[in-house]
């Protein structure tokens, strides 16, 4: 990994962040993106030994996401690795789910990954890579979370067609679907619905005990 770049959104806080650290850690240069303070996880990443910089985006915003990258290419030439982890969740039942709601949440995370990906792409090299974080949700379903595992579905659809795309390059693109991982995103998660997900006896959806990622 040592000379790689890697660009990671949602990389201030949660799964993101553990993911730069761990690039970092081996080797990997690293691009921080997301809303919390980058300071304390820029000073832990060039600890490593790697150089780390922060880049703002919007990654709702297409506009944003191009001026991102342009942002990006100022500190790195090119992008060796992107992964495409920014994320929300608004969770209601479809009943009492308002417009905005299912708005905001296929507007982040699916959104973009055509706003993120479609501006970087120029800076990823023959050989590069794309991982982008979907999420159990996304292959099962989830009580609560129409949106949210629609747009996590979204993303593993969007991956399969783009490897179709992209590998004449040679470049690889994958997702991730991981299971209910405590973070600050699933902390915002009701009592109710952390229960349906995590207790023995919690709703299941499928025969399977509902997960986030």
């Amino acid at each position: 990994m040592k000379g790689k770049t890697a660009l990671i959104t949602g990389s201030t806080r949660g799964i993101g962040r553990s993911i730069a650290l761990e690039l970092a850690s081996r080797g990997c240069d690293i691009l921080l993106h997301g809303m919390e303070d980058p300071a304390q996880t820029l000073e832990e990443i060039q600890k490593k030994g790697v150089k780390a910089a922060f880049v703002q985006g919007n990654v709702a915003d297409y506009e944003s996401c191009r001026k991102m990258a342009e942002e990006a290419q100022k500190h790195f030439k090119q992008i060796d690795i992107l992964v495409n982890n920014a994320g929300i969740t608004m969770d209601r039942t479809l009943k009492k789910m308002t417009p905005d709601e299912w708005n905001k949440v296929i507007s982040v995370n699916l959104g973009s990954m055509y706003n993120v990906t479609s501006t970087v792409l120029p800076l990823i090299p023959d050989g590069g890579r794309i991982i982008s974080i979907s999420s159990i949700a996304g292959r099962t379903g989830n009580f609560g979370q129409t949106n949210y595992a629609a747009s996590k579905a979204g993303v593993i659809g969007f991956t399969k067609s783009l490897a179709k795309e992209l590998g004449k390059r040679k470049i690889t693109v994958n997702a991730v679907a991981p299971g209910f991982i405590q973070s600050p995103m699933t902390d915002k998660i009701s009592v109710d619905m952390l229960a349906n997900i995590l207790e023995p006896g919690g709703r299941r959806e499928g025969g399977r005990l509902p997960c986030l990622g």
